[in-house]
């Protein structure tokens, strides 16, 4: 299992697009955080993917936490169950 920090080693704009796999990128989006909230962001009124894309990539903060990727299988958030059985 590889494990990488993106607060040291920062997901680039195409690494997001890549692991969202054509998934919504409001679904990587921490819009419970702090700067999000700064920011005026809500998921009632998102920016485009690509905006939250950029954010993401400029601001690690705004990532939902964990992600784990298990084959073909992403993981956003705290989800025990999924990733307990993404895991084995």
């Amino acid at each position: 299992m590889a494990e990488r920090d993106f607060f040291r080693d920062r997901l680039s704009e195409d690494d997001i697009r890549r692991l969202l796999a054509g998934r919504p990128a409001a679904e990587l989006f921490s819009w419970k955080s702090p700067r999000a909230k700064a920011m005026g962001l809500s998921p009632e009124k998102p920016p485009p993917d690509d905006e939250l894309m950029r954010l993401m990539a400029e601001e690690p903060y705004l990532i939902r936490r964990p992600i784990v990727v298990a084959g073909d299988r992403l993981i956003i958030g705290f989800d025990k169950k999924g990733i307990d059985e993404a895991l084995g």
